[in-house]
C-alpha cells in the first residue's frame, strides 16, 4: 500500500532569466492545477547574460529574496537550463536493452556527438517511442551540457537556499507544462501547437505534434525590443 514509501517533495519551479528570477509553485485542486505560491525578484544588470549566469551570488541572492516573498515553505527546486547551453539528439537502440545498458552504451554514443571531453559534460537520456516500422527498436532522446552551466544553476539555487531536485532543458520544461495543462485546454492531442515565451531579451518557441517537441528555436530578441 506504500505506507511507508517517503512522498516525493513537494518541488518550486525557478526559472533565470536576464533580468529577473521568477518562482512558481503548483497546487492540485478539483482535478486541476493552480497557482500556490509565485514571486518575481529583479536582477542586476549583467548578472545573467542571454541565460548565462555572470554572478551566482547575485543570483543566488535573488532566488533567496524571491522564495521568502512567495511565502513557500518547501526547499527543493526545478529549474532547466537554456536549450542554446544543450546539445540533443535521437539516437536508435534496441528495445531489449536495459536501463543500464542503455546507459553504457549512450555514453559511447556521446562522444560522436559532443564536442566537448565527456568528463566535462552532464548528460542524460530518454526514451520517446519506437523507432517507426521497427518495433525492435527505440528512439532514445540524449541531451548533453556542459557541467558548469548545470553546476552554476545548482550553485545559485543552493545560495537561495533550494536544493536541486530536476535540472530540465527550457525546451523540454515547456512542452512538459503544456502537457499538464493540455486537458485543461480541450486540445486534441494530435494537434499541432506553438508555444511560445517572450522573455525580456529571448524568445523561445517550441511546435508539438502528439504533445512532443518537433521543432525548437531561440531567438534573441524579447519585450526590451518591442
Amino acid at each position: 500500500m506504500g505506507l511507508f514509501t517517503p512522498k516525493a517533495p513537494v518541488l518550486i519551479g525557478v526559472d533565470i532569466s536576464s533580468t529577473a528570477v521568477k518562482l512558481l509553485q503548483l497546487g492540485q485542486a478539483g482535478g486541476r492545477y493552480r497557482v500556490e505560491h509565485y514571486a518575481v525578484e529583479p536582477l542586476p544588470p549583467n548578472a545573467v547574460v542571454e541565460k548565462n549566469i555572470v554572478e551566482v551570488e547575485a543570483v543566488g541572492d535573488a532566488i533567496r529574496r524571491a522564495l521568502s516573498r512567495s511565502g513557500a515553505k518547501t526547499r527543493f527546486a526545478a529549474a532547466a537550463v537554456a536549450g542554446s547551453a544543450v546539445i540533443t539528439k535521437i539516437v536508435p537502440m534496441p528495445a531489449d536493452l536495459s536501463e543500464e545498458d542503455m546507459e553504457a552504451q549512450i555514453q559511447i554514443e556521446a562522444n560522436q556527438y559532443i564536442p566537448y571531453p565527456i568528463e566535462e559534460v552532464s548528460l542524460d537520456f530518454e526514451v520517446i517511442g519506437p523507432v517507426k516500422d521497427n518495433p525492435d527498436m527505440v528512439n532514445v532522446l540524449l541531451a548533453a551540457s556542459r557541467t558548469e552551466n548545470v553546476d552554476l544553476r545548482v550553485a545559485a539555487l543552493d545560495l537561495g537556499g533550494l536544493g536541486a531536485k530536476t535540472m530540465d532543458v527550457e525546451a523540454f520544461a515547456m512542452e512538459n507544462a503544456f502537457r499538464l495543462i493540455a486537458d485543461q485546454l480541450s486540445v486534441p492531442k494530435d494537434a499541432v501547437v506553438a508555444v511560445i515565451d517572450v522573455g525580456a531579451t529571448m524568445t523561445t518557441l517550441i511546435v508539438l505534434r502528439n504533445q512532443r517537441t518537433i521543432y525548437s528555436r531561440e531567438q534573441v530578441f524579447g519585450g526590451k525590443q518591442l
